[in-house]
């Protein structure tokens, strides 16, 4: 049976708003699994969730990072207008802003695979799919999370970066897909921990404006498609 996946575009939302909402998907769907367990005889079945959003201007900071990466206080925050969080995702600090696409699925893997590096390749995979239809030539390099250009080489620029928490099978947080962002701000931290490759967009790959709706339905039926799932 092919699993169902319920698409939500959030729009431009506050970090923290959307971040309160994963959680809330992620501890029902939890919930619910632990519920299950207890009642086999009355088995409910967990949703699946893909949420579609951008963020205003906002640092943020997985588990493994380092507060160093950050290289603004709290006063230059403030004048660039904006903010940073410490959350609960695997991986070191990143950025989000206007004209970044961050997608994050709230999976029960259980209806997939359980296999959180399968998960996370599976990820990159519809990332590379997506820019391969805007002719950017994508990879991912060895020992790092994510998607890149030219990434084997010295120009290798960092074009989406990634970051999950999974519990019980059950996945939140996700990726960050550079379209068309203020790329000035990744100076500002040294992104995900890497401080001798660059970052990159598809609107800087390409030279032209992009139309964030397009990448959204093309990211949208990409990750349908590798994941092989209906989205409803």
């Amino acid at each position: 049976m092919t699993p169902k996946v319920i698409y939500k575009d959030l729009g431009l939302i506050d970090f923290k708003e959307a971040w309160d909402y994963q959680t809330q998907l992620f501890d029902a769907a939890i919930a619910i699994k632990m519920a299950n367990r207890k009642n086999e005889n009355n088995q409910t079945i967990t949703s699946n969730y893909l949420l579609f959003c951008e963020h205003p201007h906002v640092f943020t900071l997985g588990k493994s990072g380092k507060e160093t990466h950050l290289l603004l206080n709290e006063n230059s925050l403030k004048a660039k207008g904006a903010t940073y969080y410490k959350i609960n995702r695997g991986g070191d600090i990143t950025y989000h802003g206007p004209g970044q696409l961050v997608a994050y699925p709230i999976l029960d893997l259980d209806h997939f695979f359980t296999d959180i590096h399968k998960y996370l390749r599976f990820l990159e995979e519809a990332v590379i799919i997506t820019l391969a239809e805007y002719d950017i030539p994508a990879e991912r390099v060895e020992g790092f999370t994510g998607v890149w250009v030219d990434g084997t080489k010295p120009t290798a620029r960092k074009i989406c970066a990634m970051g999950v928490k999974c519990s019980r099978w059950v996945t939140m947080h996700g990726i960050a897909l550079n379209v068309k962002p203020d790329l000035s701000y990744f100076k500002n931290i040294v992104p995900c921990g890497i401080d001798d490759k660059a970052v990159t967009s598809i609107q800087n790959e390409l030279g032209k404006e992009i139309d964030m709706n397009e990448v959204k339905q093309k990211l949208k039926i990409n990750l349908s498609k590798v994941f092989n799932y209906e989205n409803v």
